[in-house]
């Protein structure tokens, strides 16, 4: 594991998703990704032997996994959710080369050390097993973040951290090959939800456990002159034409295999035996030549 900042308050973190899950967690963008999930590994044409569930808040995932694989252990992050072993994804407790498949759903965007979560997970994997996952990425909560920061900046003349800095599409790629993946695949899609008021959305994500758990936040809550001006500009600046305000939750997919010896590699530079010009019926432009000379 690397020195990485503090970010969240991981223990926090548990104990809110302990008290959403008894409280019954609402599971609509899970259901989504449990659906995203099912697709993407209806791609992969062969089957694992040992699948891992890391983190995923419910056990959504459970009957996806256990059609591609023989067998499947799961860990959660807080108890009461069927899981083999309720543990941390920051210290995952699998030996080197022991899972054939690892997926985690919307769980791995509350670590502090995503990279080092990763290069766990690529340790944990036998050679050619694959891993799958989703995480929130940068532009969710974009909406709610621009409300806030606006609100509590006009009302107190200062602005604390209220909506998490989730991690950036763009550096996804990179973090999976410094983890160690090969044939690393990274992308998004971008889920609006609809509320009546901003206060629906804050209830949903208290329902959820996704209340402000950043290490630098500010203790004591957001005054009720705050509250109001945010609702009052979240309704100025995101409204719908039918009158409804909309939320962004940006899922972020990544994937990536354990090197093998069977897996496809990028040719030598150099080595191509025919020109991309030839391949596209154009003519070649050499260096230092300009379109048309």
């Amino acid at each position: 594991m690397t020195d990485s900042p503090l970010v969240f308050d991981r223990d926090l973190i548990r104990r809110r998703l302990t008290r959403a899950v008894a409280a019954g967690y609402p599971d609509f963008l899970l259901a989504r990704a449990t659906e995203d999930l099912e697709e993407r590994l209806g791609a992969v044409l062969r089957r694992f032997g040992l699948a891992a569930d890391l983190g995923t808040p419910l056990p959504s995932a459970a009957a996806v996994l256990r059609g591609k694989a023989e067998a499947l252990w799961r860990m959660a992050e807080t108890p009461g959710t069927a899981a083999d072993l309720v543990g941390d994804l920051e210290r995952l407790p699998l030996a080197p080369g022991s899972v054939d498949l690892a997926a985690s759903l919307l769980a791995l965007h509350g670590v502090n050390d995503l990279p080092g979560a990763l290069i766990q997970i690529r340790r944990a994997l036998r050679p050619d097993g694959l891993f799958i996952g989703c995480l929130l990425g940068g532009r969710t909560l974009q909406e709610l973040r621009e409300a806030l920061l606006a609100a509590e900046a006009e009302t107190t003349g200062g602005v604390s951290p209220r909506v998490a800095p989730f991690a950036d599409l763009r550096d996804m790629g990179s973090l999976l090959q410094r983890a160690g993946f090969a044939l690393p695949v990274v992308d998004s899609e971008l889920v609006t939800v609809r509320y009546r008021d901003l206060f629906g959305l804050l209830r949903d994500l208290r329902a959820l456990g996704w209340t402000n758990a950043l290490t630098d936040r500010r203790k004591a809550g957001l005054r009720r002159d705050t509250l109001l001006r945010a609702a009052a500009l979240y309704a100025e600046r995101f409204t719908d034409a039918d009158g409804r305000l909309r939320a962004s939750f940006e899922i972020v997919w990544l994937s990536g295999w354990a090197p093998h010896e069977s897996q496809q590699k990028p040719l030598r530079p150099g080595s191509a035996k025919t020109r991309l010009a030839d391949a596209l019926g154009v003519p070649e432009i050499k260096a230092g030549e300009k379109a048309g000379e």
